[in-house]
């Protein structure tokens, strides 16, 4: 599954992914390795510290009324990939009975800080590397294979961010037994919800025509989301170094949407894309710049500022600029299904 693109511009041919659909569409069974299988129980609330949004919101899910404090620690709209934690950020990993990151080497600074100042029994679960085996990792033009480092963006795919809730409710049922009918309840509504939301999104994916089913975006967050409904990546103009392309390397993209028939182009409303505006401007093609992947809608305490609310905005955003009805992603209900305490750190 090595998709290595020599070229510094991440974007790549029709069908790239299409090697990596029978492992990413393989059963997705926890492993429950990578820490997430250690710790013991104990009497009292749990400190739970966790990195990206997306991943805070679904711990807050699960976690929820038990009386857990759940601290975020890598702030919305910032770059997760490169993110440096802060030294006061070691004062919450040290406080912290359980860790929780994506893993799939999405956020090492801030594992390397929290393995320093680790306390005595508590443990780091990395929830995407527990549910998926690295058979089943996706390496492509931003995520090369060579570089060792696999496309960790599982959460924007429905049945893999069920997973994570099923991980995290399982770790924190251990920790904390007495709250275990509660985290299952809690799981249960919140698949549910989840399921609601998978069902939607492939209704609405059926009213886009095939042809149009193609993604071209800033980043390279919806891999394991385009395998799971049937999309092909055309390609991410951020590369896996992150930097901005070259001039020739823009002309040649644009020659490359052109020829590719891509309807429309996603940009991120959190790091705006000149490169990608520049391209429709010129292809004709229609740019979208309001996707994000790990930044949540509103401000913490609001309706939609919710794992459920990101992915249900991202979607309907996608489907209706492909040409398709997003009616049955816009009737879902995205709340929590308990009140979010949890602090996400600005």
């Amino acid at each position: 599954m090595n998709f290595v693109r020599r070229s510094a511009v991440a974007l790549v041919l029709l069908g790239t992914l299409s090697a990596c659909a029978n492992s990413a569409q393989q059963s997705v069974t926890p492993l429950q390795n990578d820490g997430c299988g250690a710790g013991s129980a104990l009497e009292r609330p749990l400190n739970i510290a966790t990195t990206v949004a997306p991943i805070t919101s679904i711990v807050a899910n699960i976690a929820g009324g038990s009386g857990a404090t759940i601290t975020g620690i890598v702030p919305e709209g910032t770059n997760s990939h490169t993110f440096e934690p802060k030294p006061s950020d070691a004062a919450t990993l040290e406080n912290a009975d359980v860790i929780f990151i994506n893993g799939l080497v999405l956020e090492e600074p801030t594992k390397d800080l929290a393995l320093a100042n680790l306390k005595d029994g508590a443990i780091i679960c990395e929830v995407g590397s527990a549910i998926l085996s690295p058979d089943q990792y996706i390496y492509d033009f931003s995520f090369p294979q060579e570089g060792g480092k696999p496309n960790p963006h599982l959460w924007t795919n429905p049945p893999m961010a069920k997973q994570y809730a099923q991980v995290v409710r399982d770790v924190l049922s251990r920790l904390d037994p007495t709250h275990a009918d509660l985290f299952a309840q809690n799981y249960a509504a919140f698949a549910e919800k989840i399921d609601a939301l998978d069902a939607a999104m492939i209704t609405a994916t059926a009213t886009i025509p095939e042809a149009q089913r193609k993604l071209l975006t800033y980043h390279d967050a919806y891999a394991y989301f385009s395998v799971h409904y049937g999309y092909t990546v055309i390609g991410a103009i951020q590369p896996s170094s992150f930097d901005e392309p070259t001039p020739k390397d823009i002309a040649n993209l644009i020659t490359q949407v052109r020829e590719s028939g891509v309807t429309a182009i996603f940009g991120s409303e959190v790091f705006p894309s000149p490169v990608l505006e520049q391209i429709g401007a010129e292809t004709g093609v229609r740019y979208v710049d309001v996707l994000r992947d790990d930044d949540l809608l509103g401000e913490p305490g609001g309706a939609e500022h919710s794992w459920l609310g990101l992915m249900r905005f991202d979607y309907a955003t996608m489907v209706e600029a492909l040409g398709g009805d997003a009616s049955a992603l816009k009737t879902l209900d995205v709340s929590d299904v308990v009140k979010d305490t949890a602090t996400y750190p600005q």
